[in-house]
């Protein structure tokens, strides 16, 4: 008889699997390597940069403070952001293994290891490095600080991973949309947030941090980094305790998913069931719309894009988002008395983000648009379409939202130049959202909650960056112009001129960017559709 064969741990299995994956989606184009390198060494410099800000706080009156409001942050950033943004934690989907006979509990470690695998986590690290060394006084301070910071990076994946288990099927319900704009909604107003409290703190000072930090000290995951500033101060049974907190949270989050991923491989998935409206109300719903719009391939195309933003849950919480933030930063400025009224361009520099990546949102269904599309002209058509339907939105609430900001700052003088670089800003992103939808298609993910496929996130992060800088130069001939306006003798008197100016220099553009794009986009249909039918 032979000698039984030896048979891996899972976790070495699922994490080898999951740097497969990454690996042979690297694989694919030298655009994608060079797209996710980029994107990682961007993350990897910030981290680096932070670190740098964290060690230089060592020793100040309330680097404690600072640091476990640092932690906190992080903590909530690692449960929310993989949810609704692309996220660098490219974790397997455990719906994909729910037919494999494996149980709850040790595929939970293997994804809880394979989790630690990525820029996000090495990126956690960096931080938490930097957060012991500004509190650590000591040898027993830095060995804790050991414990703790390895305790708080099992605790923000934790927690990501049981957040994301538990909602896994509501971003593909239909009838869960709703709820998933709200909490995009409320993501957007807690980062806004968060931007006017450290306005506050650079022009108070860290102390007033003090009291929150004496809260969340004792909340994981900062109750981690807390234990480090404990045992600094000669507290070691409060330190135990902050451990005990953290330990005891990680085994709870453990069971957490342990728990939905149970009930995900023995529940059905009632996602696809068709919806309670009647066919009927559809039909004049159609209809209605139908009216509004031109004919032929330009109403058709626009009519799908608008039904995209309305049904599509991961379509409509970008839009929500994007409609919160464009209105939420001028608005709270002029509010506080330290706006301007150029913050009223985030309205439509915000929207202007929905033009990039425009194939990703029709997935493997892009395939038809393909099929209809057999030239520069056509391909032309369906993205001017598609532009048309963003701007039938953005328009009106770019214009509404500096009309707000204008009567709450009481600078009516202004209105023309600010809805003029509006206008301009608009144009430009439709121009570089167009040309790099072409370059740079990602898909997303129909089921699940990553809203980027395996091996695509740096090229998502290289298009919706790279295409928001390309935006600004585009727009440095209206900024210089009103520059110059505002810096040369009567000068002021001609700011009106703005508006037009801005209108028609966003028009241009955005029909010059169009048709470059069009040759692009017909010349690479196989593989944009490649790229957005991966998920």
């Amino acid at each position: 008889m032979s000698a039984p064969t030896a048979v891996p741990g899972l976790a070495p299995t699922v994490v080898r699997l999951k740097l497969s994956l990454l690996r042979n989606g690297l694989r694919q184009s030298g655009g994608r390597r060079a797209a996710y390198v980029a994107s990682a060494v961007c993350a990897l410099l910030f981290a680096a940069l932070q670190l740098i800000g964290l060690i230089a706080l060592r020793g100040h009156a309330h680097a404690e403070s600072l640091v476990v409001l640092l932690v906190a942050v992080l903590g909530l950033g690692w449960a929310v952001m993989p949810l609704f943004f692309p996220s660098g934690d490219e974790t397997l989907d455990p719906t994909r293994l729910v037919m494999l006979p494996l149980r709850p509990r040790p595929l939970v470690w293997a994804l809880l290891a394979a989790s630690l695998v990525g820029i996000g986590p090495l990126f956690t690290v960096v931080m938490l490095i930097g957060s012991v060394i500004a509190v650590a006084h000591g040898g027993a301070a830095f060995a804790v600080g050991v414990v703790g910071g390895v305790l708080a990076l099992l605790v923000c994946v934790a927690l990501a991973r049981a957040v994301a288990a538990a909602n896994i099927r509501l971003l593909s319900s239909r009838k869960g949309r709703d709820l998933a704009v709200l909490s995009g909604l409320v993501i957007a107003v807690g980062a806004q947030v968060v931007n006017f409290g450290a306005q506050r703190l650079g022009s108070s000072g860290l102390g007033q941090l003090d009291p929150v930090a004496d809260v969340l000290r004792w909340l994981p995951p900062a109750s981690a980094i807390g234990a480090v500033d404990s045992v600094s101060e000669g507290s070691y049974g409060v330190a135990v305790v902050q451990l005990l907190i953290s330990a005891g949270a990680l085994v709870l989050l453990v069971r957490m998913w342990s728990r939905s991923l149970t009930r995900l491989m023995i529940s059905p998935d009632g996602s696809t069931l068709q919806a309670a409206e009647p066919a009927a109300r559809d039909r004049r719903g159609a209809a209605g719309l139908t009216r509004l719009l031109p004919g032929g391939r330009t109403g058709t195309v626009m009519e799908r894009s608008l039904r995209y933003v309305w049904r599509d849950p991961k379509t409509k919480a970008a839009w929500v988002t994007s409609l919160a933030i464009g209105l939420i930063v001028p608005v709270f400025n002029a509010l506080q008395g330290t706006g301007s009224i150029y913050f009223a361009c985030f309205a439509a520099g915000m929207l202007g983000i929905q033009m990039y990546n425009q194939f990703g949102q029709d997935s493997s269904a892009f395939w038809m648009v393909a099929l209809t599309t057999s030239s520069p002209r056509d391909a032309y058509v369906e993205l001017r379409a598609r532009a048309l339907a963003l701007l039938v939105i953005t328009l009106p609430y770019a214009t509404l939202v500096t009309v707000l900001t204008t009567a709450l700052l009481g600078d009516w003088g202004k209105l023309p130049e600010a809805l003029g670089l509006s206008l301009a800003l608009l144009g430009a992103m439709l121009t570089t959202g167009a040309w790099t939808s072409a370059r740079f298609p990602y898909s997303i993910p129909q089921e699940g909650y990553k809203n980027v496929a395996p091996g695509q996130t740096g090229l998502a992060w290289i298009s919706i960056f790279g295409g928001m800088v390309s935006a600004a130069l585009l727009c440095a001939p209206v900024i210089a112009l009103t520059i110059w306006l505002h810096v040369s003798e009567g000068g002021e008197a001609w700011t009106w001129l703005l508006l037009p100016g801005g209108a028609a220099y966003g028009a241009g553009i955005t029909l010059l960017g169009l048709r470059l794009a069009a040759p692009r986009t017909a010349a690479r249909l196989p593989e944009i559709l490649a790229a957005v039918s991966k998920g």
